[in-house]
């Protein structure tokens, strides 16, 4: 059972008179029997909700009833204002900012200044140092269309350069290792696709409708999968680039070797990423084995020594 999908069901009904069980079983992705177990699971823990059968039946919170500010603890009410927050970095969005607002409504006031100093003393910020400047627009311009069932087109430039015209019925944003995608049906492909938000061009917002179809969530956990493809290289840095090295293996994998290096036990993947990665700690990093990957990672360098000998 989801705490957060708990909490949203509960501001909706906060904000709306009615809504069926359909209607939550369709906003959330979840079968009809998942929401009534969510609907009990609110009203055992004190929220009083009553159903209306017949035509406009639904739930509702019961007329009158004032939610009692101490069903959310003060941790739950921190990491609720944590998350949304976050969010509302992200997306310019009304919704969210009345999300905010109903939240802090919750919060009695002599836990208020408590509840702040806890919700400050983490802060997450997603947004990139500097990047493509477009990616705000297009979240707004994708989030409308979602809303309005319009399909979108934009130019797309995937692996290589290689850049398509695609028009696509927009189905779901998606945040995964900090980067925005657009999980939509395309016309080009008569599939499912996933876009990553960087790589497109020209969005623009149709005024063609679309009736949605039956479609799976994309496939976004891929742990096994590079399990199965990870091996682990060994290279020798300079002490300059530890930190960066950091960012892509604990420092159990690191052993002094010398006063200014360290050999690394380095997790890798043969693919362009992984190379890339390497290449961009410079003369800093030398692979040392298996020989593949060093005799490789030579033919890549001497390519760029070619690009710059001209």
């Amino acid at each position: 059972m989801k705490v957060d999908r708990l909490i949203s069901i509960i501001i909706i009904l906060l904000d709306k008179k009615r809504i069926s069980a359909q209607q939550l079983a369709d906003m959330f992705e979840v079968s009809l029997r998942t929401i009534y177990r969510d609907i009990d699971a609110i009203d055992r823990a004190g929220i009083p909700i009553r159903a209306i059968s017949g035509v406009g039946g639904g739930f509702e919170i019961m007329p009158k009833y004032k939610l009692d500010k101490q069903v959310f603890s003060m941790a739950d009410l921190s990491a609720i204002l944590m998350g949304l927050s976050s969010l509302s970095n992200m997306i310019r969005d009304d919704e969210l900012r009345n999300a905010l607002i109903k939240v802090k409504s919750l919060i009695p006031v002599d836990q208020a200044a408590d509840i702040e100093l806890k919700t400050n003393q983490i802060h997450i910020d997603l947004n990139p140092w500097m990047g493509n400047s477009s990616i705000q627009s297009y979240l707004e311009m994708i989030k409308t269309a979602l809303e309005e069932k319009r399909v979108i087109s934009f130019e797309y430039i995937a692996h290589h350069g290689n850049k398509t015209v695609r028009t696509v019925e927009p189905y779901q944003l998606v945040l995964k290792s900090n980067h925005w995608y657009v999980q939509g049906y395309c016309y080009k492909r008569n599939d499912f696709r996933l876009f990553r938000l960087s790589r497109i061009a020209n969005l623009r917002l149709l005024e063609k409708a679309f009736t949605p179809r039956d479609y799976q969530k994309p496939q976004l956990e891929f742990d096994d999968m590079l399990a199965s493809m990870q091996i682990e290289i060994k290279i020798r840095i300079h002490k300059s680039v530890l930190d960066r090295v950091l960012d892509y293996c604990s420092y159990e994998c690191f052993y002094p070797d010398g006063d200014e290096h360290y050999i690394v036990r380095f997790p890798f993947v043969e693919n362009d990423y992984h190379y890339d990665i390497l290449l961009g700690f410079g003369d800093k990093c030398e692979c040392l084995e298996p020989l593949h990957i060093r005799t490789k990672m030579k033919q890549r360098i001497q390519n760029m020594i070619t690009v710059y000998g001209n």
